[in-house]
């Protein structure tokens, strides 16, 4: 009996070792044409050689890494086909709904063909139209199961006008690139036409900027200054994880937000934005938010953000950590490569502050929790989003502020955040190449500060506790000053819109007049206090005394109702940063180490 079993674990050893040489042996390659951009629609060929399997499952993803929300990308496939080496149709037919089956009877190569409609224009999908083309991966290209892990490359056959492709992927000849596995395929985004490419060097990497589309920036002082925000990464992290950079910046009538990828991002943008103090400084933010996440998410990154499963939702609760320390970082790294003056980070931070303490959901929802629910509400909100959500990306920040002062303070100045994230990467990606726990981020902070945050944790991470701020800040001679405190103001509460002459609710604010009184989204306002409403609400409700009753008739379902509203005081904050009058050494230390400014 124990020679049979050792037969039999022979021949399975055999088999598994000899499906491993087949994997190795096979030939992956992706043909992207686009011969009529007009339509919206990529072409797509994907023709495996050597696999010779009975069936192969080709999987189009669920989702874009770094923007969780399932997005069903398989909605815009269509015309799927297959044939084998000779250009015989191969049987195939869908099995769910991002899985086609193709029943490849052990062929030597099996050519796959099939359309996707792109016409989106977002950083997180794919766009074309008679002016360029835009792929994000996920989005466009399908993969053979279990030949995720198989190099490949990737032919680009632009539109007949177009001459320039832009994009991290290694390029091997003309419109030719190579990858090493499908997860780097899907994390190189490409822009396609005849865009403008700018180029700069820092660290000693050159870097890459396509712009498409006009806008009202001077291209010296562009990268002069996105330079400075990479450079200023670089110091903080303390190396360059990558020989190349590729920025494609799509300036857009309206637009904005970013994604990032291994070693190239998307960034969009309003094309005017350029031309403002804030607009400027906003975009570089914009940059230096998507570069840090070269560390912070692309090789730092928590369980189980890589390997991606690209089937179905890949939770966290760690998303304040990965997105909203960098946002913690963007503006700091802004104002550090000066190009913020210190007193407009601070309004900045003490904005951030605000709307944090004026979201209602900041009371229900930790920012663990909002973390975790992203798939399902992040990108998801309704008009009841801001009474029942915090934003992890804006509470994160704020987490990362406080985090950074307590550091600071309990190391006289020694510490900060900043070594932290040098030593999570140099641990967790450099050392022992795998994700970390929230655990273990809690044990880095601790090392760093010397103490426990055991009760930060359960108050503000995991619990919705408001923090003592001015107990944080205090240690670099700031004080948190409410402009609203001894103001009297009513909270109204109903966010409206002018929808064909008719004055319609759109929102209704938890805690509100209009939350107290029964005002519901949709209600049509009518009248207020017996005066018809036509465009403007405020010269009928300014005015009235906290207490007050007011009615008010709707139009609700096409019955008119009149309803007591109660006016309520206004309860939000109004935060500002200001410096003490006559901070300590030791103040002045913390202060001028953190925003990298010379002592005085």
């Amino acid at each position: 009996m124990l020679k049979q079993k050792q037969f039999i674990l022979f021949l399975l050893l055999i088999f598994l070792c000899c499906n491993t040489v087949a994997a190795l042996a096979a030939d992956l390659k992706y043909t992207l044409s686009m011969p009529e951009p007009h339509t919206h629609y990529f072409q797509v060929e994907v023709e495996l050689t050597g696999a010779r399997k009975n069936h192969i499952d080709y999987k189009m993803p669920v989702w874009a890494p770094g923007s969780y929300l399932v997005r069903e990308f398989a909605k815009n496939v269509d015309s799927f086909t297959a044939t084998d080496k000779a250009g015989i149709t191969l049987r195939s037919e869908k099995i769910d709904k991002n899985t086609w089956r193709v029943y490849s009877n052990k062929a030597d190569a099996v050519r796959v063909k099939y359309n996707v409609y792109a016409f989106e224009m977002s950083v997180r999908t794919s766009f074309l139209d008679a002016a360029h083309g835009y792929v994000n991966g996920t989005s466009m290209f399908m993969y053979p199961d279990g030949f995720q892990n198989q190099s490949g490359t990737l032919v680009v056959q632009p539109y007949k006008d177009w001459k320039k492709v832009s994009t991290g992927l290694k390029s091997t000849g003309t419109y030719t690139y190579t990858f090493p596995n499908y997860d780097v395929l899907a994390d190189s985004p490409l822009e396609i036409g005849n865009h403008e490419v700018l180029f700069f060097e820092a660290g000693g990497v050159p870097h890459e900027v396509a712009m498409y589309d006009e806008g009202n920036y001077e291209p010296k002082r562009l990268l002069a200054d996105m330079k400075k925000v990479v450079e200023e990464c670089i110091s903080l992290m303390g190396e360059l994880p990558v020989d190349r950079y590729v920025f494609i910046v799509h300036n857009l009538h309206k637009g904005g937000g970013g994604l990032e990828h291994l070693n190239s991002t998307t960034l969009q943008t309003s094309r005017w934005n350029y031309g403002t103090e804030t607009g400027y400084t906003n975009f570089m933010s914009l940059v230096a938010h998507e570069y840090f996440h070269l560390w912070n998410v692309k090789r730092l990154r928590p369980a189980p953000l890589g390997p991606f499963d690209y089937d179905k939702e890949n939770y966290t609760r760690l998303l304040w950590v990965s997105e909203g320390i960098t946002s913690y970082y963007d503006d700091l790294i802004t104002r550090r490569a000066g190009l913020m003056e210190p007193q407009r980070y601070l309004d900045v931070v003490a904005g951030s502050i605000s709307s944090v303490e004026n979201t209602p959901g900041n009371k229900i929802q930790s920012v663990s929790e909002s973390s975790f629910d992203a798939w399902i509400k992040y990108y998801r909100r309704n008009e009841n989003s801001n009474n029942a959500e915090v934003s992890y990306y804006t509470k994160g920040g704020v987490m990362g502020q406080l985090l950074n002062m307590e550091i600071m303070k309990s190391t006289k100045g020694e510490k900060s955040l900043d070594d932290v994230m040098r030593y999570m990467y140099d641990r967790y990606y450099k050392k022992l190449d795998r994700a970390f726990t929230e655990q273990e981020f809690k044990e880095a902070l601790e090392r760093a500060a010397g103490k426990k945050f055991d009760d930060f944790f359960r108050d503000y991470i995991h619990g919705t506790r408001t923090p003592d701020y001015n107990s944080y800040f205090e240690a670099a001679g700031l004080r948190l000053v409410d402009l609203n405190k001894d103001v009297l103001n009513l909270n109204w509460g109903a966010g409206t819109a002018m929808e064909n002459g008719r004055m319609v609710i759109k929102s209704v604010s938890r805690g509100s007049s209009a939350w107290e009184g029964g005002l519901n989204v949709n209600d049509e306002i009518i009248a207020i206090d017996g005066y018809r409403v036509e465009d403007d609400i405020k010269p009928l409700i300014s005015g009235r005394a906290i207490g007050e009753k007011l009615p008010v008739t709707v139009s609700r379902d096409g019955k008119l109702l009149t309803l007591e509203v109660p006016i309520v005081e206004d309860k939000n904050v109004r935060y500002r940063l200001e410096r003490v009058e006559n901070p300590t050494a030791l103040q002045q230390k913390i202060y001028s180490k953190w925003l990298k400014l010379k002592e005085v």
